[in-house]
């Protein structure tokens, strides 16, 4: 089964997947004009912050099976494509009742008006649909294809997990001083992971000569209590 894969570690919070994600999801499919429509076109993958600074997390819907989002939809607006193994919603048949927000374990559906909605003010289930006319057509879906550091990625699903642990074994192995495996054409984050490793120590820096001048300020006031009473 095809999927798009989230690699984590790499991405640098670039929000270039929701933008083209969004614009892919317009009635124009123009990123000049796009932003200018009614409603505005709502992206279906959201980037979050990371636990460290210079990390980020793309996050968007697993497309799960079984789908609890699709189990508890009362109004059989969402649905599943099993050629595709992709989770769909369709927005004229929902009833905003956001059952499948509260289920959903990624919180990744949102609600807004559509164009292909029941109304430009009325707020529907929002969730990545896998670009589902672009994978039947032959292409990657649009988060994917723009990525430039595959945090986000596109083929079977096993062939992805592998990777993804013949990387994580290099992390290991790095750590124990092993030796880290290469990865082809070397690591494109290098100078990413080095800024953000810069900045931390730039920011511990700066916090500990604030510290170092409150100690200072504290002497002299305490200096200047000893001199006033002798």
């Amino acid at each position: 089964m095809q999927t798009v894969f989230v690699n984590p570690e790499r991405c640098i919070g670039c929000l270039q997947c929701e933008l083209a994600c969004a614009v892919e999801h317009s009635s124009s499919q123009d990123a000049a004009t796009a932003f200018l429509e009614t409603p505005v076109p709502r992206t279906r993958v959201h980037v979050e912050a990371g636990p460290v600074m210079a990390l980020a997390f793309p996050n968007r819907c697993r497309h799960c099976d079984p789908a609890p989002c699709l189990q508890v939809c009362p109004s059989g607006a969402i649905t599943r494509d099993d050629g595709l193994g992709l989770v769909l919603v369709e927005p004229r048949r929902c009833i905003g009742c956001a059952m499948c927000a509260v289920v959903c374990p990624f919180d990744v559906i949102t609600f807004h008006p559509l164009a292909d909605g029941p109304g430009t003010e009325v707020s529907v289930a929002v969730k990545c649909d896998g670009c589902v006319d672009r994978v039947r057509e032959g292409d990657e879906p649009a988060c994917a294809e723009v990525c430039k550091v595959d945090a986000l990625v596109y083929g079977e699903l096993n062939e992805l997990v592998a990777a993804g642990s013949l990387r994580e074994a290099g992390a290991v192995l790095a750590a124990a001083g092993v030796g880290a495996t290469p990865l082809p054409g070397g690591d494109p984050l290098a100078g990413w992971r080095a800024w953000g490793a810069a900045a931390q120590a730039a920011a511990a820096r700066s916090a500990e000569r604030a510290r170092g001048n409150g100690h200072a300020r504290v002497d002299r006031t305490a200096g200047d209590d000893q001199g006033g009473q002798s």
